[in-house]
C-alpha cells in the first residue's frame, strides 16, 4: 500500500542524491570494468513511458550522473521488484546489478542471500550518518550487517478539513492527538448536518485490513510476531479489542462514520473533495490528489500525526544490490543509489526543475534523514515551497515521537482477512469483537504459516 516512486518522486520534488567522490576508486580497476576503465551497471527504477514527466528527470539525472562519473555508466530498466519472478531473474543472470524493493521485502532476500552485503562500503558515505536509523534497520540483517539503501517512505496520519474544524468550533492548528479526541471531534463536526460525516474510513479491497493495522499499531499492538523461529497472528489482543470498540461506537452510538460503509480510498478522497468528511486515515500524498481532482485549495487541508501517540504504519522503498555483482559493480551502484536519492544538497534543484511543472513542493514527504542533513533539506524546500507547510506542521512534530512500524509478513493476504473484520464492525451492530479477532487470527496464523 505504499505511494508509487513516481507520485512521490513529482509530489515531494525529489529526496536527492550524492555520494563522496572517492567511493567508486577505493577498490581499484577490475575484470567488470571495460579496455578504458568504465564500469557498467544496470538498474530498474526507470519510471514508465506512461508517465513522461518523472521519465524525463530520470533520464536527465542519468546524463548528469554519467557527466560527473565518467568511469560509471547507467544501463536503465523499467520495472521494480517483483517477488513471482525475482528467484527465476536471479539464477538466470537476469537480475539488475541495483533492483527496487518495498520496505516489506528486504528482511526475506537477506535471509534467503538473495541481496548483497554492502557494509564494506557505505560507511564512509557522504549522509549516512544522516539516514533515520529505522529505515536502514530494515536493510540491516541478523548478521548486523547492511544490505540495502532507503529512498523513500510514507506514514499514515489524520488528514483533515480545515474549514469544517472551523465551522464546527475546533482549532484547525490543534487537531486530535488521541482517538478519543478523534470521536469527540468528529461529533461536532457531524453536528454541522447536511450530510457530513465527522470520520471515515476503508473497509474493503485490502484497505480495510491495511488501516486496522495502522489502528492497532496506534494502540500500541501488533499484527504479528516473530517468536521461536515462527510468525504468529497478535491482533486477537487488548490493541485489537479497543481498535474494534472505538470503530463500533464512532460508527453506532456516535453516528459519526455514516450510513454508507464499504469505502475504500477513492470513495473517501471524494467525500473529502465535497466538502463532507472532517478526517480520515492517510497520508500527506492524498492531498495533492483531493486538490487536483476536486479543483479545491491546498489551504483546506492540514496532515495530523497518527492519534495515541505510540506508533504509525509506515513503509517506503529502496534498494538492494545482486548478490552475484563484483565489488565493483556493487560500489558503483551505491554512487548512483547515494547521488540520485539520498543527499539534501541536490533537492533545491530538484525542487526548482518541479516546480516548473505545476508539482506541490513542501508536503511532508519522504524525510528520511535526521539533523543537519534534514535542516538542509527543509530549508530548500521552504525555499520553493507552494503550499501552506503549516498546516503540517502537527503531522511533522508529531510523526518524529511515534515509532514507525512496517506491514506484517504476507500483507496483502493478511489484508484480505482484516478485510472481513473492518466491514463486519461498520456494518453489523451486533458485531462480535472476539469472535471477529479469534477466528481472524485463526486464518492469518495459516498465511503466516508460509513465511520462512
Amino acid at each position: 500500500m505504499a505511494v508509487t516512486q513516481g507520485r512521490r518522486r513529482l509530489i515531494a520534488a525529489g529526496v536527492a542524491c550524492a555520494l563522496m567522490g572517492g567511493l567508486a576508486a577505493c577498490g581499484g580497476q577490475s575484470s567488470e570494468a571495460g579496455k578504458d576503465g568504465v564500469v557498467t551497471i544496470t538498474v530498474n527504477g526507470m519510471p514508465p513511458k506512461t508517465q513522461p514527466v518523472d521519465r524525463k528527470y530520470f533520464e536527465e539525472d542519468v546524463k548528469a550522473f554519467e557527466k560527473s562519473h565518467p568511469k560509471i555508466r547507467i544501463d536503465a530498466r523499467e520495472g521494480q521488484m517483483d517477488p513471482q519472478t525475482f528467484s527465476a531473474k536471479l539464477a538466470g543472470g537476469q537480475l539488475e546489478d541495483v533492483y527496487y524493493v518495498y520496505f516489506t521485502d528486504p528482511a526475506g532476500l537477506i535471509q534467503r542471500g538473495q541481496g548483497a552485503d554492502i557494509t564494506p562500503y557505505v560507511k564512509s558515505m557522504a549522509y549516512y550518518d544522516d539516514v533515520k536509523p529505522e529505515f536502514l534497520k530494515v536493510f540491516t540483517g541478523p548478521d548486523g550487517k547492511i544490505y540495502g539503501l532507503p529512498n523513500g517512505q510514507y506514514s499514515l496520519g489524520l488528514v483533515y478539513n480545515r474549514d469544517l474544524f472551523k465551522k464546527a468550533g475546533l482549532d484547525p492548528d490543534k487537531p486530535p492527538a488521541t482517538w478519543e479526541e478523534v470521536r469527540q471531534a468528529a461529533k461536532k463536526i457531524s453536528a454541522l448536518g447536511d450530510g457530513t460525516v465527522g470520520y471515515a474510513d476503508y473497509s474493503k479491497n485490502n484497505q480495510g485490513g491495511w488501516h486496522f493495522t495502522s489502528w492497532v499499531y496506534s494502540m500500541g499492538g501488533d499484527i504479528a510476531v516473530r517468536k521461536d523461529g515462527r510468525w504468529k497472528a497478535a491482533f486477537d489482543s487488548e490493541a485489537g479489542r479497543n481498535t474494534l470498540r472505538m470503530l463500533h461506537d464512532m460508527r453506532w452510538t456516535d453516528d459519526t462514520m455514516g450510513s454508507r460503509q464499504l469505502l475504500q480510498i477513492d470513495d473517501v478522497q471524494k467525500m473529502m473533495g465535497a466538502g463532507k468528511l472532517g478526517m480520515y486515515m492517510a497520508g500527506p500524498d492524498n492531498i495533492p490528489t483531493i486538490v487536483k481532482q476536486f479543483e479545491r485549495k491546498y489551504e483546506e487541508y492540514g496532515v495530523a500525526a497518527m492519534p495515541g501517540g505510540r506508533a504509525t504504519l509506515g513503509g517506503g522503498n529502496g534498494f538492494m544490490f545482486n548478490p552475484k555483482a563484483s565489488p565493483e559493480k556493487i560500489k558503483a551502484g551505491i554512487e548512483w543509489v547515494q547521488w540520485k536519492y539520498l543527499n539534501p544538497d541536490r533537492t533545491a534543484l530538484e525542487d526548482k526543475r518541479a516546480s516548473g511543472n505545476g508539482v506541490p513542493i513542501g508536503l511532508p514527504l519522504d524525510r528520511l534523514f535526521t539533523g543537519q542533513a534534514q535542516a538542509e533539506q527543509d530549508a530548500a524546500h521552504a525555499m520553493y515551497s507552494n503550499v501552506p507547510q503549516g498546516n503540517y506542521k502537527p503531522f511533522v512534530e508529531g510523526n518524529a515521537r511515534l515509532e514507525q512500524k512496517v506491514e506484517p509478513p504476507n500483507a496483502q493476504q493478511i489484508y484480505t482477512v482484516l478485510d472481513g473484520v473492518m466491514q463486519a464492525v461498520l456494518t453489523k451492530k451486533d458485531a462480535d469483537p472476539d469472535k471477529l479477532l479469534s477466528e481472524a487470527a485463526k486464518k492469518v496464523d495459516g498465511i503466516l504459516a508460509t513465511v520462512k
